[in-house]
């Protein structure tokens, strides 16, 4: 159906800019890599705030997943404040929160200031999370979109990883090694915040704006006069009529119903696929199979590796084979590890090879599926008029989910088991399996704004599917 409509459309992308759009993307991005920084950190350094604050599990699980806290605020108001003041103006207001809160969370003295400094670096997390991938989106051609909105989540691996080796590296210091682990992260905050003062601002949001004239030079740069020209008249049909800028009230609007669903939904599989809980509590998870800490934190730093190396096969193919297929892959593969890993909890083989193994390839599959396409696909679906309202509610769901699942990990392991816990996050994957081989439609290689006409049908219309 849609082939006519973007044939032509790759005969202008043959002048895209590359370097140009991947520079802004990749500065863009950082805001994935302090994102991923700064929700891995906190993993190195459990065992040392356990003892140094004398934490049981319960408040464990609190101070592991208070940065949420912020996750979800920054999340919850983000999207508006980009419409508003620009994504560019938000994205540096973060790299100064993930400053302050680097330096406060590592001169902490008591739990309270500690979680302060932690749920201020989760405003940013929030933000950075909502504004990220979306501007990345509104400044890339589409047949490119994948790969560009992908370099999100690889920075995001990225920051991850860089957690992980340096907390590892850092544990040299001793018993003030975590104070470092936190303080690490300020600079590449600051890096961030200089390095964003090169990147334009939404072509999208300044024709919102009505201002075209900026907006044409940005689309002009990335991809010359012919695909600004073409986007600009595309975009403002899009954002026809009185409000270029959508309420929440027309968010809930029937029509949006499939594609809010979708996005809600999608944000929260994510999460509640269980991938957090590796990522969070990695070192504890390999202490309950019997490493001691050092030998934990260095398994901790392969899953590191696993993620980019995956992320970057993702990267490579998702333009090619589509969203969906990555999402059906990562979820099939996660359901079939986290069987295996509990079944493993469940018969005692918690200290040899086989569950390391597992515990290691859980995120591979996650960041070969669900970790990029999410986020790309949450920054395509929503139209150009309720962008910013949609990301901020999206990803306001995907921080309360990943708070939840945070917080309960410790405690289901005390009530229940490893393997059942495990296990329930196997259940997880298979719903999230059948749910979007059901009502995923893919989105690859199609304008934002044919995507607008392709998903936002009136209620009576069939709802498409891919």
């Amino acid at each position: 159906m849609y082939f006519s409509e973007i044939k032509p459309l790759k005969l202008v992308f043959m002048k895209v800019n590359f370097n140009y759009l991947l520079t802004i993307s990749l500065v863009t991005a950082m805001g994935g890599l302090l994102f991923g920084f700064d929700i891995s950190v906190i993993s190195g350094a459990i065992p040392f705030i356990q003892k140094v604050f004398g934490l049981n599990e319960a408040m464990k699980g609190w101070v592991v997943s208070s940065a949420l806290i912020g996750c979800i605020l920054g999340a919850s108001f983000s999207g508006r404040l980009g419409d508003f003041f620009g994504r560019k103006k938000v994205l540096l207001v973060t790299s100064i929160l993930f400053g302050i809160s680097a330096i406060g969370s590592g001169v902490a003295n008591s739990v309270p200031i500690f979680v302060f400094y932690r749920i201020l670096g989760g405003l940013a997390v929030g933000g950075a999370s909502v504004l990220a991938p979306m501007y990345i989106a509104e400044v890339s051609p589409a047949h490119l979109r994948g790969r560009m909105v992908s370099l999100n989540q690889l920075t995001i691996v990225i920051g991850i990883s860089m957690a992980y080796y340096s907390n590892w590296f850092l544990l040299e210091i001793g018993e003030n090694a975590w104070r470092w682990m936190f303080a690490a992260e300020a600079v590449p905050a600051l890096l961030f915040f200089f390095a964003l003062f090169i990147v334009p601002e939404s072509p999208r949001w300044l024709i919102a704006r009505n201002d075209e004239t900026k907006a044409h030079q940005v689309l002009t740069r990335v991809a010359g006069t012919d695909f600004a020209d073409f986007e600009l008249s595309e975009i403002k049909a899009s954002l026809a009529g009185n409000e270029k800028r959508g309420t929440l009230k027309q968010l809930f609007n029937k029509k949006y119903s499939l594609i809010l669903f979708l996005g809600i939904f999608l944000a929260v599989f994510q999460q509640w696929s269980g991938i957090n809980v590796i990522f969070f509590y990695a070192p504890d998870i390999f202490a309950k199979a019997n490493l001691g800490v050092d030998a934990a934190l260095f398994q901790t730093t392969l899953i590191g590796v696993m993620n980019i190396v995956f992320t970057i096969l993702a990267m490579r193919v998702i333009d090619k084979i589509g969203r969906k297929k990555l999402m059906l892959i990562g979820a099939a593969g996660m359901t079939v590890c986290y069987l295996v890993i509990g079944y493993l909890f469940q018969i005692g083989r918690t200290g040899d090879w086989l569950l390391l193994t597992f515990i290691i390839i859980t995120p591979a599959f996650f960041a070969f599926g669900l970790g990029p396409t999410v986020w790309v696909v949450l920054s395509e679906i929503f139209p150009n008029k309720i962008r910013g309202a949609a990301m901020s509610v999206a990803t306001f769901s995907l921080w309360v989910a990943c708070y939840i699942l945070t917080l309960t990990f410790p405690i289901l392991v005390e009530l229940f088991s490893s393997a059942v816990t495990f296990w329930i996050y196997g259940v997880i994957c298979v719903i999230g399996f059948v749910v979007i081989y059901k009502l995923l439609p893919e989105t690859k290689g199609i304008s934002l704004e044919k995507l607008e006409k392709m998903l936002v049908k009136p209620p009576s219309q069939p709802s498409p599917k891919g």
